[in-house]
Order: C-alpha cells, then sequence, then structure tokens
C-alpha cells in the first residue's frame, strides 16, 4: 500500500518537471544562440548508391542488415 502512495506521488513529480520544461519561456539571447548555431552548422550531402545493390548484399545506408531487410524493404 506504501508503495501505491510512494509511486502516484514520484509520477506526479516527473509529471510536473515535465511541465515545467515545457512552459520555460526562451530569452531572446537563447533564440540568437540557436539560429547562429543553426546557421553555422555544416550541411551534410545524402549518401547515394551508384546502383541499387542486390537483395542479398549489405545495405548501403551502414546498418550492416542485407538491403532487402533494410532500405529495399
Amino acid at each position: 500500500m506504501g508503495d501505491d502512495i510512494a509511486n502516484r506521488f514520484f509520477n506526479k513529480l516527473k509529471k510536473q518537471k515535465l511541465n515545467d520544461n515545457n512552459n520555460r519561456v526562451r530569452t531572446a539571447d537563447e533564440i540568437k544562440a540557436e539560429e547562429e548555431l543553426i546557421k553555422n552548422t555544416p550541411k551534410v550531402e545524402p549518401i547515394k548508391a551508384d546502383h541499387a545493390p542486390d537483395r542479398n548484399a549489405p545495405c548501403p545506408c551502414g546498418s550492416g542488415k542485407k538491403y532487402k531487410k533494410c532500405c529495399g524493404a
């Protein structure tokens, strides 16, 4: 019975912390710093395969799975 009360209490604390984080207001400086970070982040080109690999070949995405089980599905 004591465990139920403790669980409810900790669940309430978790929800309260999540709500506090969601409702936090960002300052103008934080927003500018985030925009600068996004602007200065280099763009990455996607990896493109030269041709479609065979079904039993390893997937070119680098997952280690066979193409038929990964991107070929």
